[in-house]
């Protein structure tokens, strides 16, 4: 693709970097029929193709975009399957990060989207305000139908009260059962300590039991996805710089052999920090630093060696590809492999690469094309008839609940199971204590020495 940037605009080096990766697609188009917005709409606009050349077009004018381009950009779901598939490499993720930050900064959106937004960049990244909004927000299912469209999608997105299952982490070491051979550190997350507490306590089990001393630092916060999804680079830079003074502190003296999280949004951010931190003199080298410790859970089980002591059964276990692990991470095989040695038989889905419609906060801001794209994903996990469906990403998790007649499950849950925790409880709810008997007798809910509020 050709370029026209000015001199002067090249003279900064975020749009001389834009510049080098608009020039590299070549708009050879395998990225169409990958691209779930385009599969949709059919409309090149929804392409990732079509929308490299909206947004050559937006920052080589510079200024406040077209309300046309602000519409089609805000459908991408940055779900990344684009660049699984692009021959050339196009480094579209950046690139897109880059046009929603233009947009931010130059266009005025109307107010109810200007407040929606607001909102979630307040809330979402402070699990205690969160947890505060979930429980007030019930009262507005009653108003619902008068609310504007927007505002109707996200209340209808608040979960039922029984699916909230709050666990703040409190700052603490929990040490490794029998000798301790690793220290890591555990990114708690913001949202999912409010929707789902037992997600990180299964995690921290699991890595005690495999050696591991598990820090939750102090002053760890949301890693900034939120934020830089929605074009606030700014906030995202400030969330990144709090977590890297946490576990920077943590590296004083002391050693940490990997960042372990186990939402695979947050992961694929903070494995992406040296590049939102780039020009930022003082953070660029702890940025970059901290980026070559960040690993997925399932991929740093995996690197350890999975020992499970159960046997929960060989259950019909569909796992779901969240797009930040299969796309943003490049990992597909570790988490099939563990629930495999875990004893799971585990099965594929159908169009595995699409997007489930979740993507961080795009079932909130795009709930028509996310509720699409939700049920278009549940049919295919349907057809395959299973008893579980097992993923790595709290959002998948919550939108595929809102679609699917199984449980939907993190991975960390069943492989706790698998190596001596508790029945997990969203498998209680469906799946009977007798199937699962070899796997122990352990209370569903088992936060127990787990440091949550």
């Amino acid at each position: 693709m050709r370029t026209n940037f000015s001199s002067a605009q090249l003279s900064d080096p975020e749009t001389a970097q834009t510049r080098v990766i608009l020039e590299t697609c070549v708009h050879l188009g395998f990225c169409t029929n990958t691209c779930p917005t385009y599969v949709l709409t059919r409309n090149e606009n929804d392409s990732p193709r079509g929308r490299i050349e909206l947004i050559r077009a937006m920052l080589e004018k510079g200024g406040a975009p077209d309300a046309k381009t602000v519409h089609h950009l805000d459908r991408c779901l940055s779900c990344l399957s684009c660049m699984t598939t692009c021959a050339v490499k196009v480094d579209y993720a950046h690139l897109i990060d880059r046009a929603r930050a233009h947009i931010e900064r130059h266009y005025r959106r109307p107010w109810v989207e200007r407040l929606l937004r607001s909102f979630l960049a307040l809330v979402l990244p402070r699990p205690r305000l969160f947890l505060f909004a979930l429980r007030a927000g019930g009262a507005l299912k009653g108003i619902q139908a008068i609310l504007p469209d927007q505002l109707r999608g996200v209340v209808d997105m608040i979960p039922k009260r029984e699916r909230v299952r709050p666990g703040i982490c409190s700052p603490a070491i929990h040490r490794a059962e029998n000798t301790a051979r690793r220290r890591v550190a555990l990114l708690a997350g913001c949202a999912q300590q409010v929707l789902d507490s037992n997600i990180n306590a299964a995690t921290i089990r699991v890595l005690q039991r495999h050696g591991c001393d598990v820090v939750i630092a102090e002053g760890s916060s949301c890693c900034g996805s939120l934020d830089l999804h929605m074009g606030r680079e700014r906030n995202a830079r400030a969330w990144a710089r709090t977590n890297l003074q946490a576990w920077c502190r943590e590296l004083d003296g002391a050693r940490l052999d990997a960042i372990v999280i186990n939402a695979s949004g947050c992961g694929t951010t903070v494995k992406d920090y040296g590049h939102l931190l780039a020009y930022d003199p003082d953070w660029a080298e702890p940025a970059r630093r901290i980026a070559m410790l960040a690993r997925d859970f399932s991929e740093f089980l995996h690197s350890i060696g999975f020992r499970p002591t159960n046997a929960p059964g060989p259950y019909r276990t569909a796992y779901h590809d969240p797009c930040s692990i299969q796309h943003g991470q490049r990992l597909t095989n570790e988490p099939r492999e563990l629930l495999r040695r875990a004893g799971f038989s585990v099965i594929d889905v159908p169009e595995k690469h699409f997007c489930c419609g979740s993507a961080g906060t795009y079932n909130l801001l795009q709930p028509k094309m996310a509720g699409t794209l939700g049920r278009r994903k549940a049919e295919h996990i349907v057809s395959t008839r299973p008893d579980i469906v097992a993923t790595a990403n709290i959002g998948c998790i919550m939108q595929l609940e809102r679609y699917l007649p199984v449980p939907v499950i993190h991975i960390a849950e069943l492989l706790d199971w698998a190596s001596g925790g508790p029945f997990p409880v969203a498998l209680s709810r469906t799946l009977t204590r007798e199937r699962g008997s070899s796997a122990g007798a352990a209370a569903p809910e088992n936060n127990q020495n787990i440091g949550i509020w």
